[in-house]
C-alpha cells in the first residue's frame, strides 16, 4: 500500500523527526545516488528493477513538492503517536498480567505467619518436653537423698535401715554455681570407686552435694584423696560423723579426732572451720 512507504527510507534518508529537518538539496542529493545504483541499465538481472526505480522516482516527487511531503510528515508523526500509545498500552496490559499473576501466586502460597506460627508451636512443644524430662530427672536424682534423710532420722544419725550411710559422703565447697555440677563430681569421685548417685543439695551461702559410693572403701578413700580445684577446694566428709576418724582429707589429726562426737548443730560448725582452714592453706600455696 502507497500510505505504508517511506519515502525518506526508499532515497536512503533517516526518517521521522529527523528526516522532516533534510533540506531539498539534500534531498535531491540522495535521489541522484540512489537512481545511478537503482537504474535498469544497472540492474539487468533483476526483474524488479524498473518498478524499483520508479518507486524511487514516486517518493522523490513527493518529497520534493512541499505540500505533499508536509502531508507525508504528519501522518509518519500519527503512526509514531499511535506506535508509541501502542507500546504503552502493551506495557500497561503486561504489567497489569504480571500483577494478576504475583497476586494469584500470593493467593496460593502458603501464608508465612501461619508457618512462622507453627514453627513457634513445635519449639515451645519440644522445650515442654524438656522441661519436664529435666524435672523427671532431677526427682529422681534427689531420691537417694530424700531416703538418706529419712533413715537418718529414723535411726538417730546412727547406721539406719535401707541406704548404708557408710557409703555416703557429704562434700562442701565454697563458691556456689563455680566448677561443681552433678557430672563433674561424679567424674572426680569415679576415680576412687564406682558412684551410684551424686544429689546437688541447694544453698545461697555456700555449694554441698551427697556422694553415694558404692562401696565403704571407696567412700573412705574418696575422703581422703578428693580436693576438687585448688581455687574452689572440696571438703570431703562421711555422713555419718563417727566414720570421720578413718578420713585422712581433714588437714588436721586434732580436727578428725573430735569429729567423732560431733553431731547437729556442732558437726556444722565444725566443717565451716574445716572449710575456711582448706581455703586458707590453698591461699597460701599460691
Amino acid at each position: 500500500m502507497e500510505a505504508e512507504i517511506d519515502h525518506y527510507a526508499v532515497l536512503g534518508l533517516p526518517s521521522g523527526e529527523e528526516g522532516a529537518k533534510l533540506t531539498e538539496k539534500e534531498i535531491t542529493k540522495a535521489y541522484k545516488l540512489k537512481a545511478l545504483e537503482l537504474h535498469p541499465d544497472k540492474r539487468p538481472d533483476d526483474p524488479n528493477a524498473a518498478s524499483n526505480f520508479q518507486q524511487l522516482r514516486t517518493s522523490y516527487d513527493i518529497l520534493k513538492d512541499d505540500k505533499a511531503r508536509k502531508l507525508f510528515d504528519d501522518l509518519l508523526r500519527v503512526k509514531r503517536e499511535r506506535e508509541l500509545r501502542q507500546s504503552q498500552r502493551d506495557g500497561k496490559r503486561r504489567k497489569m498480567v504480571s500483577d494478576l499473576e504475583r497476586r494469584e501466586r500470593d493467593a496460593t502460597a502458603p501464608d508465612p505467619f501461619v508457618k512462622e506460627r507453627e514453627e513457634e508451636a513445635r519449639i515451645a512443644k519440644q522445650l515442654k518436653d524438656e522441661i519436664a524430662r529435666i524435672r523427671a530427672m532431677h526427682a529422681k536424682s534427689s531420691a537417694p537423698f530424700s531416703e538418706a534423710k529419712k533413715n537418718s532420722a529414723a535411726s538417730g544419725g546412727g547406721g539406719g535401715v535401707g541406704l548404708d550411710q557408710e557409703k555416703v559422703l557429704k562434700v562442701s565447697w565454697e563458691k556456689v554455681g563455680e566448677g561443681y555440677s552433678a557430672d563433674k563430681l561424679r567424674e572426680l569421685f569415679l576415680k576412687f570407686g564406682e558412684v551410684e548417685d551424686v544429689v546437688i543439695k541447694g544453698s545461697k551461702k555456700r555449694g554441698s552435694a551427697l556422694v553415694v559410693m558404692a562401696t565403704k572403701e571407696g567412700a573412705v578413700t574418696a575422703t581422703g584423696s578428693v580436693i576438687g580445684h585448688l581455687a574452689n577446694p572440696l571438703l570431703v566428709l562421711p555422713l555419718k560423723p563417727a566414720m570421720a576418724a578413718d578420713c585422712s582429707s581433714v588437714p588436721k589429726s586434732g580436727d578428725t579426732d573430735r569429729m567423732s562426737n560431733l553431731v547437729g548443730a556442732g558437726y556444722q560448725a565444725f566443717e565451716d572451720s574445716v572449710l575456711k582452714k582448706l581455703q586458707k592453706a590453698v591461699e597460701k600455696q599460691r
